[in-house]
Parts: structure tokens; sequence; C-alpha cells
């Protein structure tokens, strides 16, 4: 159950950490460039191409670090955990971006504005987009190390630990809403 739970976290840290890092390095021009579509905007200025960058910046940073520690950590916690190809590290980091960016898309069409709500499409668009991308860019990667159990965990505490994280910045003042 620990190589189950351990290897699926540690396998989405990369895409975990774009979406804070961007929060962090926000602001500047956004992506949509103020265009609409049905008298609502694209996306919305807080989808920027510098928090976009720096996002996926980070992601492949972090995975990068992950893969230096891998084994010490692995034979300290007693169990095998994946590393990251080049490849998997962008897929995941640029997934989980552009995972966001569809989500601010759709929010946009169904009316929401800037900062709303949107259950489950908040906490699970970046894992959506992560697993899509990394799947198709590292296709032998996602498979050796995306089992359905691993999706499931996945899919399980995600939703928790975005709730728990974003509580947390919101806290800290670092987002205007808690979700």
């Amino acid at each position: 159950m620990l190589e189950l739970v351990a290897g699926a976290l540690w396998a989405m840290l990369p895409a975990y950490v774009p979406n804070n890092a961007a929060v962090l390095a926000g602001g500047g021009r956004p992506i949509d460039g103020g265009r609409t579509w049905g008298g609502r905007r694209l996306l919305g200025d807080g989808k920027t191409w510098r928090g976009t960058a720096v996002g996926v910046v980070a992601g492949v940073a972090l995975a990068l670090v992950l893969d230096a520690i891998v084994a010490p950590v692995g034979d300290a916690l007693g169990i095998t955990l994946p590393g990251f190809p080049l490849a998997a590290a962008v897929g995941l980091a640029l997934g989980a971006m552009l995972g966001d960016v569809a989500a601010s898309f759709l929010k946009r069409r169904t009316g929401r504005d800037r900062g709303a709500s949107f259950p489950m499409l908040d906490q699970l668009d970046f894992v959506v987009g992560a697993l899509a991308l990394a799947a198709l860019v590292a296709p032998a990667w996602f498979g050796a190390t995306f089992s359905p159990a691993r999706i499931a965990v996945v899919v399980v505490v995600t939703p928790l630990l975005h709730v728990g994280t974003n509580a947390i910045a919101y806290a800290a003042g670092l987002k205007a809403e808690p979700w």
C-alpha cells in the first residue's frame, strides 16, 4: 500500500507544483491577449504567459531534483519510486498548465467569472492535462508508471491535497479565493 500511494504521489509531483509556482510568479500578459468569445474573455487575466512558463520550468526542475534523489528516498522508504525522463517531466508540467488553461476556458464558457468555484474541475483539471500529455509524449514511461491503481490514488487524493494547499495559500494571502 505504501508503494502504491507514495509511488502515485511521487510520480505526480512535477504536475502538482506548476500551478502553485504560477500563482507565485503570475501577472504579466494574459495568454488570451484580452480576446473575447460570446461576450466573455477566452481565459481571463489569471492565465498569463509568465505564470505558465514559470510553472512549467518549476515542474521540470522538480522532476530533475527528484531524479537526483529517487534512489536514496526509495531505499529509505523500502520501495521503488519512478524516475522522470525529460519527456515525462515536460509532459507532466506542461500538461498540468494546459489542463488548468482548458478549465479556465470551460469556466468562461459556462458563465463563471475568474476565481469562481467549479467543483471537481478545479481539483482535477491539471491532473487530466498532465496525465494525458505525459501519456502522449512518454508513452512507455507512462505505461510503466501509472497503473490503474496509481491513477485511482491520484484521482482520490489530489482533490484533498488541492483543497488543503489552496486553503493554505488563501490564508497566506497568495490567493484571492480558497479553492
